[in-house]
């Protein structure tokens, strides 16, 4: 991918949350002084990150465009919907933000990108102000609804994106698409702390095919083909572009949560922002995990049972787990799961009817999404 222009759309994208920030906070301080940690809080967690989300949006929008049309980066001239695009990869990012909030209220996550979780935040803001009640307590609930206003922010960001299309059927499209992310990754939310729970009430053999299940409605569409089949939508791109870019992105967002899960287990706490084995305290049924067991003798499997998801982990326990997972080769299996799914993303681009120009940036994407360290 061009640098440049990636580099640039990441700068448009996070001037307009700032844009929105900016024009929101006014609003929350004149209701109340306190209110102003929401916006603080907000403003730490939308800055900076990968921004995958809004990439693959805006290039599942060049992907049905003219070949070559898009914007120059040398005198930033925008093609005519290009704002709307930047917009709607905006509320994107706005979304995501409230599901991270969420998700490390659900998983009991203490930090993210390497800085307190929300959650966490605001729990010490309960004990830094000696408040009555338990801190843990209003930290959590401080933190659900702060995701809950970046949910709605993030609708407000996407239906100015769709005022100013210029295309209404692509402005409904789009909305449906947006609509149909939000359903997924909530369920897919839901059956991973299912699988959490119950999962020694299903048989041996079905354990990896909901691991693998938990991956496609958890992450897998709502990183990758989602945000691909919204660009879209808001390009006009037809059933057969559509299409093309789902059977692109279904398999590359299985290998970027399998990256993820290995990073959860293996990462560098100094590059993944989060402490080492965290999916091992947080007791993660990933496909990983479910890899592992099927390989592992009885001894090994039962510590594996028994460790899985204590919250009180020591280091010496998680670099036992860790063994543990190690010898049984499941590192190797899932990085072949990796490479055949990136092997069929790139497949479906071959004689994909989109542009050539996406069709090389959606390439390098492929890479650095599939290969990345945190």
């Amino acid at each position: 991918m061009s640098v440049a222009e990636s580099t640039r759309l990441v700068d448009l994208v996070q001037e307009r949350i700032d844009e929105f920030l900016e024009e929101r906070a006014p609003q929350l301080s004149a209701i109340a002084e306190e209110i102003d940690d929401f916006v603080g809080t907000s403003r730490d967690l939308l800055s900076g990150g990968k921004r995958f989300r809004a990439l693959f949006c805006y290039w599942g929008w060049q992907a049905v465009s003219t070949p070559g049309v898009g914007f120059d980066v040398a005198d930033e001239t925008p093609e005519r919907d290009l704002p709307a695009i930047v917009t709607a990869a905006a509320a994107l990012e706005v979304f995501h933000a409230a599901a991270l909030v969420h998700d490390d209220i659900m998983d009991n996550s203490d930090t993210r990108r390497g800085r307190p979780a929300a959650h966490k935040r605001f729990e010490a803001l309960h004990g830094e102000n000696g408040w009555l009640g338990n801190p843990r307590s209003f930290g959590s609930s401080a933190a659900l609804l702060l995701g809950d206003l970046l949910l709605g922010w993030s609708d407000e960001i996407f239906d100015s994106a769709l005022r100013s299309l210029t295309d209404p059927a692509a402005s409904a499209a789009g909305r449906a698409e947006f609509n149909r992310m939000r359903t997924e990754v909530t369920v897919g939310q839901y059956l991973d702390i299912v699988e959490e729970n119950a999962w020694r009430n299903h048989p041996e053999s079905e354990l990896l095919p909901r691991a693998h299940r938990v991956i496609v409605y958890k992450s897998a569409k709502y990183s990758v083909e989602s945000p691909l089949a919204i660009g879209a939508a808001l390009g006009g791109g037809t059933t057969e572009q559509t299409a093309a870019l789902r059977a692109f992105g279904l398999p590359l967002g299985i290998a970027y949560q399998l990256r993820d899960d290995l990073l959860g287990v293996f990462g560098d706490p100094e590059v993944t922002g989060k402490p080492a084995g965290d999916d091992l305290r947080e007791g993660k049924r990933t496909v990983l995990i479910a890899l592992a067991r099927t390989a592992l003798p009885a001894n090994s499997r039962a510590l594996l049972d028994e460790l899985l998801g204590d919250r009180d982990l020591d280091a010496r326990q998680v670099e036992v787990l860790q063994s543990v997972i190690r010898d049984s080769g499941a590192i190797d299996r899932v990085e072949r799961i990796i490479t055949h799914n990136v092997g069929l993303a790139r497949a479906a681009l071959e004689t994909a009817p989109l542009s050539a120009s996406s069709r090389a940036q959606l390439t390098q994407l492929a890479d650095t999404v599939s290969r990345r360290t945190a």
